[in-house]
C-alpha cells in the first residue's frame, strides 16, 4: 500500500516490550486515526493507508462518466508479448462508483529462491475482494506461469486485542515476501481496522505479521500469523498508527545470522512524531524480538518542525528498507525530512544505519545522499486532485497523472564484497534536471498545508525525476553522496530520452554474480512524458559506470484510472539470479468493466461496457505482471 514521511510512537514514556501490544486509550479519549494527524504526518502516510482511512476511504473511482461502451467478456489468459499476468483473477464487474476496489492489484515485490531459480513468489495490494488484503502469486517455471495462493490472514489468533481469541482485521497490504537459505519463503503483511469513519466498527487496531511458506515456494502459508508489532485499539481510542512496513531474511549461508528475519517500520503518533522501528526472528519466522529505535538522534535533523523529539531530533521518517550483506551486517536505510531548508532550496535526505549484532542494536545514522522529492500534485495538477499528495506531472497541458507518488530509497549489498552498500533514491533534480535545464527548487508549502515541494519548470522546464545512485565502499560509514550534491550524482540509465523525462518508483539489488540490477516506471518512450503514459524499463550495470537499459513492457500503459486516478501503489521491486531479472509491476492497460446502463433488469439481460474516465479513455483497471530479463 502507499507509503510516505511518518511518525512514532505516543510520547517519550511509551515502553516497548516483546511484541508491541499497547492498550487501547480510555473510551473518552480524543480519536487519532487519519482524520487527526496533521498535515504533514497525512502527506508521509503510506498510500495504502490514506487510501484506506483517509477521506475517500469508503468508495472508489466515481469519475468513470458517461459514454458507456459494449464490450466482449474479457480474455484473462493476460499474455501482453513478453509480459505475463501474475494475478489469475478474471476482472470483477464493479460499479461505477467504487472504481478500483474489487478489481486492482499494486504496490509490487518480488523473490527468488536461492536454492531453485525456478521458484519465484510475488506479494501486492490485491483489491478482488472490495478490500485491500495481502495478495500472493508463485511460479514454479521461472515466471514462465503464476498461480494465486490465498494467505491466511482473515482473522490473527491470540490475546493481543481485548483479551478475545480472534481478531479479524477488515484490510491488509504493504506486502514484501522473501526467501531464506533453505528455501523456506516468507510474507510480511500489514494488517489495520477502519474505524469508525467508513464502517459501524469504531476498531483502529492496527499490526504486522509475517506468515512463512514452509518449503513450498509460496503455495500456501502458516495460520495464524506470527506478530511483529500489534496495536490494540478496539475501542478506537486512535493513539496511533503502524505504517510502512518492509523486510528481508538473511540469504547468506555464512553469516552468522544465517535465515534471521528482519522487518522494519514507522509509526504515526499523535503528538506528530515519525521513527523507525525493527524487530527480528531469529526462529524463522515464529517469535520476534521486541522493537528497536532505529532512527536515532543526529544533528544533521536540524530542523524538528515544532514537533517534540521524544526519541531525538530526527522525528520525521518514512519509507524504511532493511538488506543484510555476506558478512551478516543488517543495513537499513529510510527518507529522512529534518532539514532546514535555506532560501528557495527543498532538498531531504536519505539516512542509513547498520546493526552488526543481528538488528540487536544499531549505530548512529549516516547521511547516504540529499535528494529531491516530486512536486507538489495540487499545485501543478490543479485543485483538487490529490491536496497534501505528490505526483508525477506529465509535461504540457494535460493532467492526467494525478496518482500518489514520492521518492524513497533502496539498499542493496554487493555479494562478492560485503563492505561495497549501494543506495538509490529518485530525485527532482538531480544531474539531468537541475537549474541548467530549466528547473530550479521553489521552496515547500507551508508546514500546515503539508510540506509539498515547489519548483520552477514543473510543466514547460527541464525538470525530470531521474534514479540516482550513491556508494559506500567502507560498509556504509560513508557514501559518495555523504558530501557530494545530488546534482553530481550518476543517474541509473542511458540514452538523450531517458535524460529529459521522468523515471520514478524503483527497485535495485545486486545479482548474485554482482551486477546492478535496477527497475523503474520510465516515461521516456514514445510521447508518454505529455501524455502520463508509463512503461518499465530495467537498466543493469556491472560496473556502476555503464548502464544497459531494457524496455521490458510490450506496450505504454495509460495513467491509471482507479481510485479516482490516485492510488497507484507506492512502490516496486525486483529480484535476480545469475542470468535473469525479474521485474514485478502494477499494469493499467486492460480496461475497467462496468454493468452496461439499463442492463440487468427485468427482461433485459446483463451485459458488459466500458466506460471512460475524467484521466483515462477507457477507465483502466490494475493488474499485476512480470517478465524474466536477461542481464547483459
Amino acid at each position: 500500500m502507499r507509503t510516505r514521511r511518518t511518525i512514532s510512537l505516543a510520547g517519550a514514556g511509551v515502553l516497548l516490550l516483546g511484541v508491541l501490544s499497547l492498550p487501547a486509550s480510555g473510551a473518552h479519549a480524543q480519536a487519532f486515526g487519519y482524520d487527526k494527524l496533521t498535515a504533514n504526518q497525512k502527506r508521509r502516510v503510506s498510500g495504502a493507508l490514506a487510501e484506506a482511512l483517509g477521506p475517500a476511504a469508503g468508495a472508489g473511482a466515481k469519475n468513470a462518466v458517461g459514454g458507456a461502451r459494449r464490450t466482449r467478456a474479457p480474455d484473462c489468459d493476460g499474455r501482453r508479448g513478453g509480459n505475463v499476468k501474475v494475478n489469475q483473477n478474471c476482472l470483477n464487474v464493479t460499479d461505477q462508483a467504487l472504481a478500483g476496489r474489487g478489481q486492482s492489484q499494486n504496490e509490487t515485490w518480488v523473490a527468488v529462491n536461492p536454492n531453485n531459480p525456478k521458484q519465484i513468489v510475488s506479494s501486492y495490494n490485491d483489491y478482488r475482494r472490495g478490500d485491500g488484503t495481502c495478495g500472493v502469486s508463485y511460479s514454479s517455471d521461472g515466471g514462465r506461469s503464476w498461480t494465486d495462493t490465498t494467505t491466511p490472514n482473515g482473522f490473527v489468533n491470540g490475546a493481543a486485542f481485548g483479551g478475545k481469541p480472534r481478531q479479524y482485521f477488515q484490510a491488509g497490504g504493504d506486502t514484501s515476501v522473501a526467501f531464506d537459505t533453505r528455501g523456506n519463503a516468507y510474507l510480511s503483511c500489514q494488517e489495520f481496522k477502519r474505524g469508525n469513519a467508513v464502517s459501524p466498527d469504531p476498531d483502529q487496531s492496527s499490526a504486522f505479521y509475517v506468515y512463512r511458506a514452509t518449503g513450498n515456494g509460496g503455495a500456501s502459508f502458516n495460520f495464524p500469523g506470527r506478530p511483529v508489532a500489534e496495536h490494540d485499539d478496539t475501542a478506537g481510542a486512535g493513539t496511533f498508527l503502524l505504517d510502512k512496513q518492509l523486510m528481508t531474511v538473511d540469504d547468506h549461508t555464512r553469516s552468522p545470522f544465517r535465515d534471521r528475519v528482519y522487518v522494519t517500520w514507522t509509526t504515526f503518533a499523535e503528538d506528530g512524531t515519525g521513527y523507525i522501528y525493527g524487530a527480528y526472528s531469529s526462529d524463522y519466522g515464529e517469535h520476534f524480538s521486541a522493537p528497536v529505535l532505529i532512527s536515532s538522534d543526529s544533528a544533521l535533523c536540524d530542523q524538528t518542525y515544532g514537533i517534540p523529539t521524544p526519541h531525538g531530533r530526527c522525528n520525521n521518517n518514512q519509507f524504511s528498507q532493511p538488506v543484510t550483506a555476506a558478512d551478516g551486517t543488517l543495513y537499513v536505510a529510510w527518507a529522512n525530512y529534518n532539514v532546514a531548508q535555506t532560501g528557495d532550496d527543498n532538498r531531504f535526505q536519505i539516512f542509513l544505519a547498520r546493526s552488526t549484532d543481528g538488528g540487536a542494536t544499531f549505530a548512529a545514522p549516516v547521511k547516504a545522499t540529499g535528494y529531491y522529492e516530486l512536486p507538489d500534485c495540487d499545485t501543478y495538477q490543479g485543485a483538487g486532485k490529490d491536496p497534501g499528495r505528490d505526483c508525477v506531472p506529465e509535461k504540457g497541458s494535460s493532467t492526467n497523472s494525478i496518482f500518489r507518488a514520492t521518492n524513497y530509497p533502496n539498499v542493496t549489498v554487493d555479494p562478492s564484497d560485503a563492505r561495497h552498500v549501494v543506495v538509490t533514491v529518485g530525485s527532482y533534480i538531480n544531474r539531468d534536471s537541475n537549474e541548467a535545464k530549466g528547473c530550479t527548487p521553489a521552496g515547500l508549502l507551508p508546514l500546515g498545508a503539508g510540506l509539498g515541494s515547489l519548483y520552477t519548470g514543473v510543466k514547460t522546464g527541464g525538470c525530470n525525476n531521474g534514479i540516482v545512485l550513491s556508494t559506500s565502499s567502507d560498509g556504509g560509514a560513508t557514501f559518495t553522496g555523504t558530501t557530494t550534491d545530488v546534482r553530481k550524482l550518476p543517474t541509473i540509465g542511458d540514452g538523450a530520452a531517458q535524460a529529459r523525462t521522468d523515471q520514478f518508483w524503483h527497485g535495485t539489488v545486486f545479482s548474485p554474480k554482482g551486477a546492478l540490477v535496477t527497475t523503474f516506471y520510465d516515461r521516456q518512450y514514445g510521447t508518454s512524458n505529455t501524455t502520463g503514459f508509463s512503461d518499465i524499463t530495467v537498466v543493469t550495470s556491472k560496473d556502476l559506470s555503464h548502464f544497459k537499459s531494457t524496455r521490458v513492457t510490450s506496450s505504454s500503459m495509460p495513467p491509471p484510472s482507479q481510485f479516482n486516478g490516485q492510488f497507484y501503489g507506492d512502490y516496486i521491486m525486483l529480484d535476480a539470479t545469475a542470468t535473469t531479472a525479474y521485474p514485478v509491476w502494477s499494469d493499467t492497460r486492460a480496461a475497467a468493466l462496468f454493468l452496461c446502463p439499463g442492463t440487468g433488469t427485468t427482461g433485459n439481460p446483463p451485459e458488459l461496457c466500458t466506460a471512460p474516465a475524467s484521466n483515462a479513455d477507457p477507465a483502466n483497471d490494475q493488474d499485476i505482471y512480470a517478465e524474466g530479463v536477461p542481464i547483459r
